[in-house]
């Protein structure tokens, strides 16, 4: 099983794929979950937009998407990540693009361990989590 990074119309970046890769199993591990095939697509906002309309009828920008394709406790997806979305949003929070861009995919993979944000306390529960795991992320390097 395999998980991988595609660009899709934005330049790739310059992350490390492996350590994430790791971070990401090690996520999946701790929630009793093994790991199946996860792509990340990282693109830009309309590229998102035009998902984000097609798929799930909203005509809105979004920073992710997550298509959950998991069978019994085997993770598997795909996630994209609208780079400019997590650009502007890094800017907005006063943080650097990578730690936003940290929040984001993990936050697509607790989406696929079964976290949800629907409501406030949701949100609240799973904004606990990503820091927990960027933290988790921080401290491996």
């Amino acid at each position: 099983m395999a998980i991988r990074f595609f660009t899709e119309d934005v330049e790739e970046l310059k992350i490390p794929k492996l350590k994430l890769s790791g971070w990401i199993k090690e996520c999946c591990a701790h929630y009793k979950h093994q790991t199946g095939e996860i792509n990340y697509i990282f693109c830009s906002d309309e590229y998102l937009k035009d998902i984000n309309i097609q798929y799930l009828k909203h005509n809105y920008y979004t920073d992710i998407i997550t298509f959950n394709y998991n069978e019994d406790a085997i993770v598997s997806g795909d996630v994209y990540i609208s780079t400019d979305r997590v650009s502007d949003n890094s800017t907005f929070y006063k943080v650097e693009f990578f730690d936003e861009l940290l929040r984001v995919i993990i936050h697509g993979i607790l989406h696929l361990n079964g976290f949800k944000d629907d409501s406030e306390k949701q949100k609240s529960e799973m904004r606990t989590l990503e820091n927990f795991w960027i933290e988790n992320f921080k401290k491996s390097l």
